[in-house]
Order: structure tokens, then sequence, then C-alpha cells
């Protein structure tokens, strides 16, 4: 029993095994790598974390805790290998308003809620709608997140102790000017320079952990005044202590929190899964929805009774674990602990690195992020589908994720309604017994009933019409309402009609109106989305 849950906890690490792809294998070279990835992704996860506390109105230590807690429980049962998750801006602007109004205890209550709902979406499976969301939105929502991130970076270009940090982008306080101005600029783009000159020397060591080391030690060398990450606030803490929220366990404090969480749970949702879309076409992989719900609702519980804000999967930092060689589970876990011995033993250490070095290694991030080929196929792509990249990224900077994404989805799903509608048609011929056959082409459904009706001349057709639904789908109620209609108008005339060709799902909800239905061997087999225990209108009982 020992004996396979080692095995099984070695498996969950990714160490060495047969399923895993040869450059995953752990061997001192891979471990270096995961560990420096770790590295490098704890060293960017300082700011934010600190950055998006501000932004929900809570204490630094608040953000830092999430991103460890919700770092450390998705590293270990997450969905994907090679994601890291923390405290998110897109979580915390929707935090902030209920910080104001009814304080932090309430915000950890939310939060161990929002992670029930999230465990409840990963048992019903319903990560697996992410499939859903079309390419794209998928465009959309990188380029949306890329500007995010970038216009968050735009905080740490003001005199330090004055900016208000911003989910989306820089709020009030003074911008650096003069020589601060221009030493700022010059360490970032250095910084940007060393990460992309960096793998063309060695690979040894990640070229974003280079370019922050070689930055930090510059600016530490020669005494530069620049801002540092102490400058934000202090790290320094212990160890996050066990806490039951302190709010009363009445029905009004459900009625409270749980729109707030309901919104938190679909936001780190949505991020999520369409970060681990994102993160599986880089690393080859596929699946996992349903286990990336489950693990950020336990990360989300655990961090809400830990005194942490919460999380979801952050794009910004899984790109830069991925492109720095982490491949397995352990660069996030190296991540997660990295960051609390930050906060435990190296925060006089850390508070000393630059901004500028984490500023350069977020941009690089912004430019491997954005889909730039999308600028190049907007004239080449469906004039619907270049439109929902530029909705989905324009609603993404101005409003939030998970609103551009349900805003492209719908879009998406009208158009594709609106171009099947418009391809129902039907082929005519007479037989040689009298008989007008209309072929019926396309799918008949909500969208293209009224096309389907208008399809047939009742009054100028020959006493007997047949009605071959050969190359058509009958998807929906509303097309079955459709054949309904047209044949009871048929009969009204006094004409005799058949239908052919029709599924088994169709011949039983039709066969009570009295309809001649001809049988024949090659009648199509597939499933109706009908509820067949309504009985509604002229469906007879069916």
């Amino acid at each position: 029993m020992t004996r396979s849950l080692l095995a099984a906890f070695a498996n969950r690490l990714a160490l060495p095994d047969l399923r895993l792809l040869p450059e995953e294998r752990l061997t001192p070279g891979r471990l270096r790598i995961e560990i420096l990835a770790g590295l490098t992704v704890a060293l960017a996860l300082v700011p934010e974390a600190v950055a998006f506390a501000f932004v929900a109105g809570v204490h630094p230590l608040v953000g830092l805790y999430a991103a460890f807690l919700v770092g450390l429980v998705t590293a270990l049962i997450g969905g994907r290998p090679g994601m890291i998750s923390g405290a998110t801006g897109a979580l915390a602007v929707v935090m902030v308003s209920l910080v104001a109004e009814h304080g932090v205890e309430y915000l950890f209550a939310t939060v161990v809620l929002m992670g029930i709902l999230q465990v409840i979406a990963g048992v019903m499976r319903w990560g697996k709608f992410i499939r859903l969301v079309p390419h794209p939105v998928m465009l959309g929502f990188v380029n949306g997140l890329a500007i995010v991130i970038f216009l968050a970076q735009l905080t740490q270009f003001k005199v330090p102790g004055t900016a208000e940090v911003s989910g989306h982008g820089a709020g009030g306080g003074e911008w650096l000017s003069g020589p601060s101005l221009w030493m700022m600029l010059a360490l970032v783009a250095g910084t940007m320079a060393i990460i992309w000159l960096m793998p063309r020397v060695t690979r040894v060591i990640p070229a974003p952990l280079a370019g922050i080391g070689i930055t930090a030690a510059v600016v530490i060398a020669f005494g530069l005044d620049v801002p540092r990450v102490g400058d934000l606030a202090s790290i320094e803490g212990g160890l996050p202590p066990f806490h039951i929220p302190v709010v009363p366990l009445t029905w009004e404090t459900f009625e409270i929190i749980l729109p707030y969480a309901v919104i938190l749970a679909a936001i780190g949702l949505i991020e999520s899964l369409l970060t681990l879309n994102l993160v599986g076409e880089m690393t080859g992989k596929r699946g996992g929805a349903s286990q990336e719900c489950v693990a950020q609702g336990a990360a989300n519980v655990i961090t809400g009774f830990f005194g942490g804000m919460g999380g979801c999967a952050m794009i910004g930092q899984s790109m830069i674990n991925v492109k720095s060689g982490g491949r397995t589970r352990i660069a996030a876990v190296a991540a997660a602990l990295f960051l609390l011995s930050f906060i435990l033993f190296a925060a006089p250490l850390i508070e000393v690195i630059p901004l500028a070095a984490l500023v350069g290694v977020m941009f690089m991030v912004v430019i491997g992020t954005f889909a730039w080929n999308s600028i190049r196929i907007l004239a080449k792509v469906p004039m619907t589908d270049a439109f929902v990249i530029i909705l989905v990224t324009v609603v993404t900077v101005y409003a939030d994720l998970a609103v551009a994404v349900v805003v492209g989805v719908i879009v998406s799903a009208l158009a594709y309604a609106w171009n099947n509608a418009r391809r129902i048609h039907a082929k005519t011929y007479v037989t040689p017994e009298g008989a007008k056959v209309y072929q019926v082409q396309g799918p008949l459904f909500f969208g293209s009933a009224e096309g389907f009706t208008e399809l047939f001349d009742v009054k100028a057709d020959p006493a007997r019409v047949i009605v071959d639904f050969a190359d058509s789908r009958v998807v929906d109620q509303s097309a079955l309402q459709a054949i309904e209609a047209m044949a009871m108008k048929y009969e009204a005339a006094g004409k005799r009609i058949q239908l052919r060709h029709l599924s088994r799902d169709c011949h039983r909800l039709l066969s009570k109106a009295g309809h001649l239905m001809v049988d024949s061997e090659d009648d199509p087999e597939y499933a109706l989305a009908v509820d067949y225990g309504v009985r509604t209108g002229i469906l007879g009982g069916h």
C-alpha cells in the first residue's frame, strides 16, 4: 500500500515514467532546468502578487500567501504540468468592492465558497465545455491578456510609494521623469536584450533568470537609484496561519458572498482553462480540463482558510515557466516553495531586485504571448472571425476576461447559426407518376426553420408531394415544428405528403400526427436534441 502511494506521488511529480516524453524524464540536467525555471517564476511572482493585493485592497502578504498556496496545490494535482497559478488581476478587480464594503474576512469566506463551486464544476466535468471556445476567441484572449500584462507593468514607471496599481493599467501617481525614467528604460531594455541573446550563447541558465540576475548585479554594483521590489512593500512574513473566516454563519452572509463567489469562480475557471489549452498547444499535451477545475477549487478552499486572496492560472508566469524549460510539476512546485522561502528567509535579498529587471521579463512575455500572426490573417479570415478576434481583445482590456470570452462565444455561435440558416434549400423534380419531390439540403434547426417553410408552394404543388431529407439533418424541436406545420398545410389543402429519410427519432415524434413515413433501409441514424418527455403543441404527445 505504501509503495503504491509513493509510486502515485512520484507520477504526480512527473518523476521517471514510461508515459513521459524523453525530454521530461528526471535526469540531473532536467532537474536543474526545472528548479531554475521555478526560481525564475518565483521572482516574477513577487511583484505581481504584491500589486494584485493592492488592487484588492488587502495586505501584500494576503496576495503572497495566495500565490504560494494556489501555486503549490495546482502544481501537485492540476490538469497540466507546466502551468503556474497564483493571485491574478482578473480576480483582484472583482474583489476590491467586496473588501471595501464588507472587509477582508468576507473575502476569505468568498474564496472558500468560490473554491467549492469550482470543485463542483470539476466533479460534474463541466471543464469539457471549454471546447466550445472557438479559435478566434482564443486569439482574442491571448492578445487581450498580453495587452493587460503590458499595461499592468506601466505602474512600475511611477515614483515609488505613489503608484496605485491597477489590474488593467496605470493608476494615479507621479510618473518617473528625466534621468530616473531614462535609467529605468535602459535597464528594462538591457534585461530584454539579455533574455533575447542568452539562448544564443547558452541554455544552462534560463534566459529570464539570467536577465534578472545580471540587471540586479549591475544595479547593486553601481548603486543605481532605481525602483526596487522593496519599494512596493515588504514581503517578509511567517508561515500562512490556519484561519477560519470570521463572518456570521447566516443566510445574509451567504447572500453577500454568493454573487462574488460565482463571478470569481467563473473568471478563475475560464482563465485557467484557456491557459491550460494554450500551454497544451506549446507542450503538446491534451485533456485535463476537469482535473484542473478540481485543482483550482481545492487550492482556493485551502487558500481561503489560510488567509489568502485566492487565485487562478497565470498566463504570464506560465509562459515564463514553459519558455524557461519547465515541463513537469517540479518547476511549479519549486516556484511555490521558492516564493515561501522568500517570505520566510530571503525578503531583504529579494527586495533589492530592481523592478526594471522584472518589467523587462514581463515585456518579453508580452511579446511572446501576443499572437502576432493574428494581425496578418485578419484580412484573410472570414469577416466574422476577424471581428471576434478584435472584439474579444478589446473587451478583455476594457472589461474582464470572463465577459470577453462569453461575448466572443455568443457572437461566434450567432454567426454560425446565421450562416447555417442561409444554407437551407431544396432541389425539386417531378416523378413519372406525377409526384413532386423536394430534396431538402442543409441543416434544419431553429435558425433555418422559417427558410424551410418558404421552400414549399402548397397551392401550386400536385396532389402528391414527397419531401426527402437524405441531404439534410433535423436538429431540434423548432425543426420538428416546422415539418409539422408544413405537413399540416398540405393536409389542409387536401394533398398527400410523404416524408422520407428522417431519423428514427423523427419517426417516433411525427408518427402520431398521422403523416405517412416512407421507411427505407438507408434511413439515417442520429439522435435528436429533443426531450421526449415534453408534450408540446401539435407533436401529439411526444
